[in-house]
């Protein structure tokens, strides 16, 4: 048996904040209570906060690919994701794998399968400070997504999936002017070729997205996996998000689509860069109108790690009515809630002692420490 006591610290509940003390015993939390002590590692009024869960981060992708051409040794890469995600205070995270290639990019078939095998080898080989998990991340308008799926039918480690299509006049990216900006101008295509990428986009999604999240659907209601929608725009893109059981609706990209979401049970998950920058980076709904209007539940680091614990705080600095526990549970008990995750996320008697002292006494806050698991590992 094991046992640490963390004390003098402001604690963060879900919807509450005291001064207390948490003891720990062999990985779990063990009790809860409140007063100061002397006994036991002295916070010295520093807050302590649940575990960051994070749901959708493109952030390895970035380290196994960091130029175009240029791939890494994927041990390394995942070593150096990890290492961020940790230090900035997440303890669960959700690693995107994309699935389908177009001719936005990809990766070949069995790439991404060669990627979770070395996730899962290295959390055996005890490489890592985070619990990784993982999220498919399908292009419905690629023709080879369901082949790249096959790959992963049996992977126990799947624990959410994305529906997504990035073709022009969807989503994403519904007016042309967006799309322009985003292909056109940054790869310096000539209107001629861009307009024939744009019509072979086109056709692609005609195609392939309409049965290709039939058939993802179908197959991760059967194996209780949790599906997301992405780039949601209008009440059409809500109602066949709910006719394909989903629960979590990614980057809504209209106030009409994220109320539609939240008043349909799912939770509305935002990018935390968009928080801390004021606005989306591709010219979307900003995430604190949507915090301001009640229905934004739940956070991702998407880009950039620590903006998962800077949002939060931010959040409770400048929306009305906005607690700090209320804005904390959008990075730590909404997320595990939604994927299922019933044994973290919160801090409470009989959890995983996934936690992190965090001091803050200006604009960014400060991670001094991270255990996961009772075990320290930033």
């Amino acid at each position: 048996m094991t046992e640490q006591i963390f004390s003098n610290a402001r604690i963060v509940l879900e919807d509450d904040i005291i001064e207390g003390s948490v003891l720990v015993r062999d990985g779990l939390i063990a009790d809860v209570s409140e007063g100061t002590s002397r006994i036991g590692e002295d916070f010295e009024g520093d807050y302590l906060i649940p575990g960051l869960v994070e749901l959708h981060t493109d952030h390895l992708e970035q380290h196994y690919s960091p130029r175009p051409g240029v791939t890494w040794n994927k041990i390394a890469a995942i070593q150096a994701h990890d290492a961020q995600i940790a230090s900035s205070g997440i303890t669960t995270v959700f690693d995107c794998l994309r699935l389908g290639s177009d001719e936005d990019g990809g990766f070949a078939k069995g790439e991404m399968r060669d990627m979770a095998d070395a996730i899962e080898q290295a959390q055996n080989e005890n490489r890592l400070r985070a619990d990784h998990l993982l999220h498919l991340r399908c292009e419905v308008a690629a023709g080879d997504v369901l082949d790249h799926f096959e790959d992963f039918e049996n992977d126990p480690h799947v624990k959410l999936i994305s529906l997504m299509d990035h073709s022009p006049g969807q989503r994403q990216f519904q007016t042309m002017d967006q799309y322009i900006v985003f292909y056109q101008k940054k790869r310096g295509l000539s209107d001629e070729v861009f307009k024939a990428f744009m019509e072979r986009r086109v056709a692609a999604s005609a195609k392939y997205s309409a049965p290709n999240r039939d058939y993802l659907s179908a197959r991760c209601l059967e194996r209780g996996i949790t599906i997301a929608s992405h780039d949601d725009a209008t009440h059409a893109h809500v109602e066949e998000a709910i006719g394909h059981g989903v629960k979590l609706a990614e980057f809504p990209t209209s106030v009409e689509a994220a109320q539609a979401s939240h008043s349909a049970g799912m939770s509305v998950l935002m990018g935390a860069p968009n928080i801390v920058r004021g606005k989306s980076h591709s010219g979307n709904i900003a995430a604190r109108d949507l915090a301001e209007l009640g229905v934004l539940d739940v956070l991702s680091s998407d880009y950039v790690p620590f903006s998962l614990l800077y949002a939060p705080f931010l959040l409770a600095d400048q929306v009305e009515g906005m607690t700090l526990p209320k804005a904390l549970s959008m990075v730590t008990a909404t997320p595990a809630r939604t994927v299922g995750l019933s044994d973290r996320g919160r801090i409470a008697t009989g959890l995983r002692a996934d936690m992190l002292r965090v001091h803050r006494d200006k604009d960014v806050p400060i991670v001094r420490s991270v255990w996961r698991q009772g075990r320290r590992v930033a």
